[in-house]
């Protein structure tokens, strides 16, 4: 099967410490890794990218074809990716800039990089303007070295904790700019709007990915050898069932956060982050001192035969 053209340029780019020939040659590419939509599975797509201080821009020009490219599509459903630029890797989270936000970096996009004028010109859809910012949490810092299992649950469960306590931090905000708006009429739609839903679906995507760990490895493993625990996985068990309803409601929450009455939706909140913490403080009770001696990175099994 002959190879494409973006596979030619992932090769090169990787193979090259980012520095790639052709088109792209002296420009600023990065290569972005989604996860698909409706499949699952892990796309990586070569893309040019502006700066704008310490802040990475995509635009999703498609060259300015009449609809979105396929990456942003992606991103909407699973908004944490994985970016190469140079030899460094790392995660981000994806967020589509909105209203004023998004017209300001538009335009130092193509003060940049005038071509993004160009595409804009061809189509009558709004370029989307997305920008990469940290994934993780603000002031995220993991338990130290991860040396076990125990480490390592323990540091999923910070990073979840974060990410809970940056969507609230995130709503305050929102809220505040709802009050603060003094103009006629209803206030302008919400710069933090798709901030929020990025991030909230980022936190439930980690939380079934952790409980789905759990449920199919994790538990399994250990109730062998603890057979006396049998009720507490079943609780358990039962706790995730919960807790993914929990998260079903946090999404369709947080949908209506744009007329959304701050008091009741401030309770509602508080109320589901108590659930989801009181969930992590009772594994982290249970399990997690089953867990201090189980080494992580796990340890391959010895082939006898050697």
């Amino acid at each position: 099967m002959p190879t494409s053209f973006n596979e030619t340029i992932i090769e090169e780019f990787r193979a090259n410490e980012g520095k790639v020939g052709g088109p792209f040659a002296g420009g600023d590419l990065l290569l972005l890794t989604t996860t698909g939509a409706r499949s699952g599975a892990e796309r990586t797509t070569p893309l040019g990218y502006v700066r704008h201080g310490e802040l990475l821009l995509l635009i999703g020009s498609s060259l300015g074809a009449p609809s979105h490219p396929g990456w942003y599509h992606n991103l909407l459903a699973h908004p944490v990716v994985r970016v190469e630029i140079g030899t460094r890797t790392f995660q981000a989270l994806a967020v589509p800039a909105e209203g004023d936000r998004r017209d300001e970096l538009f335009a130092h996009a193509v003060r940049i990089a005038p071509g993004y004028g160009d595409y804009q010109a061809r189509t009558t859809r709004v370029l989307p303007v997305v920008v990469l910012e940290r994934a993780d949490p603000d002031g995220w810092q993991g338990p130290g070295e991860v040396r076990t299992l125990a480490d390592k649950v323990m540091e999923v469960h910070t990073w979840l904790r974060g990410q809970l306590r940056e969507v609230a931090a995130e709503v305050e905000v929102h809220f505040a700019e709802r009050a603060a708006y003094q103009g006629p009429g209803e206030p302008p739609a919400p710069s933090l709007g798709l901030q929020i839903r990025q991030r909230c679906l980022a936190f439930c995507q980690a939380l079934e990915f952790h409980h789905t760990s759990e449920d199919g490895h994790l538990f399994p493993g250990i109730a062998r050898y603890h057979p006396h625990l049998g009720d507490t996985f079943a609780r358990l068990t039962d706790e995730h069932r919960t807790v993914a309803r929990i998260q079903a409601a946090l999404v369709e929450l947080l949908a209506g956060i744009g007329i959304a009455e701050p008091v009741r939706f401030r309770g509602e909140l508080a109320r589901m982050s108590a659930e989801l913490n009181a969930h992590l403080d009772y594994e982290e009770e249970v399990i997690v001192p089953l867990l201090a001696e189980v080494p992580w990175p796990p340890v391959p099994p010895v082939n006898p035969g050697r």
